[in-house]
């Protein structure tokens, strides 16, 4: 299949459409702790959708993770599981500094990590970015999205220094500038090894292509792998979480005395929602990639454009912004077109180095 970049970007504003909405279903679980949700909506996505489809998608899914090199089986593991550290932090951020703000901070740093290091570590980065025209296009829509970025952190930070503690409540219930900042800074960096461990992988793929799976698909098995390591941590901190805060009865409806009953069928539903969203980014992400050709690592970068965008939008739609004047809010939306024109930049490098 000859790769096709700007149907890639449509695939990857699909799975930046998905990341942005994973945690919406959430605001809607009632009387369950953080660790409760986190970790049912977990299970959806770190086992039960990346096992699902990818046996649906590929061919003989245990025969070729089976054959896999260890290399190319134990790396996206453990990157995973470093992953896994930065989704946790994510989780706390959407806390603290709310839709808008977190996801441009943790954002940021991740793109540039997750995208850059890739060909450093290889020692393409040269080759690939700086020897010819398609490389320093893609390279300068990288830039751009940075700037992107920025722009919307800037106005996050103005928006965030004109409210009153009583209107950052109202939008964010457990709003901490410094908390969050400190977070997002963390799970930025963290994050991006979720690039590293797809990276790892790429022998995986040529082992699923070569059983006859079809090549938007071969990606599928190494997201079983990373996420099995996102897994191991999240598991670990949210198991520390129930036992610490005995919430494990939340599960079964038992609350404090005096507590109402938790909704347990709606706070299970959305919470599976919200996994099986959350896994879809990487989903739609695995088939953008494989559509970007020689210079496929400039996807994270586009996932990360798209997520801010759509992330942005929400933030908007739950009025986040309702409180702040429209100097403030022409420079959120100047964020978003650079971004926006980043997409294109970066399409168009790709599609001339195909």
């Amino acid at each position: 299949m000859t790769p096709n970049p700007l149907t890639g970007v449509m695939y990857h504003w699909l799975g930046g459409l998905a990341s942005a909405s994973f945690y919406v279903p959430y605001r809607g679980v009632k009387r369950w702790s953080w660790e409760i949700y986190w970790l049912t909506g977990g299970v959806f996505s770190w086992v039960v959708a990346p096992w699902f489809f990818a046996s649906l998608q590929t061919n003989d899914l245990l025969g070729v993770l089976g054959s896999a090199p260890s290399p190319a089986f134990w790396w996206p593991i453990l990157f995973g599981l470093l992953w896994g550290f930065g989704g946790l932090g994510y989780g706390l951020v959407m806390r603290y500094l709310g839709l808008s703000l977190g996801m441009a901070v943790v954002l940021g740093l991740c793109t540039v990590f997750g995208t850059l290091i890739p060909p450093l570590f290889t020692g393409e980065f040269h080759e690939k970015l700086l020897a010819n025209t398609s490389g320093r296009i893609v390279l300068a829509g990288i830039g751009l999205t940075v700037v992107g970025i920025v722009v919307v952190a800037i106005a996050g930070a103005r928006k965030d220094a004109l409210l009153t503690p009583e209107q950052k409540a109202a939008v964010v219930a457990e709003f901490d500038f410094k908390k969050g900042i400190a977070v997002a800074i963390f799970a930025g960096i963290m994050s991006a090894c979720f690039a590293f461990g797809l990276a790892a992988g790429e022998p995986i793929k040529g082992l699923s292509a070569a059983a006859g799976t079809g090549p938007l698909w071969t990606g599928l098995p190494v997201l079983c792998l990373v996420m099995f390591g996102g897994l191991i941590t999240n598991g670990i901190w949210c198991a520390i979480l129930v036992s610490r805060n005995r919430s494990g009865g939340e599960w079964a409806g038992r609350t404090k005395p005096g507590v109402e009953r938790p909704p347990l069928l709606r706070n299970y539903v959305l919470s599976a929602l919200a996994g099986v969203t959350w896994y879809f980014q990487f989903f739609f992400y695995t088939m953008g990639e494989s559509q970007m050709g020689r210079l496929g690592f400039s996807s994270w970068t586009l996932h990360m454009a798209s997520i801010i965008i759509f992330g942005t939008l929400w933030g908007f739609a739950f009025r986040e912004w309702k409180d702040v004047g429209a100097g403030i809010k022409g420079i959120v939306w100047a964020g978003v077109a650079l971004l926006l024109i980043a997409t294109v930049v970066i399409g168009y490098g790709n599609s001339i180095a195909v």
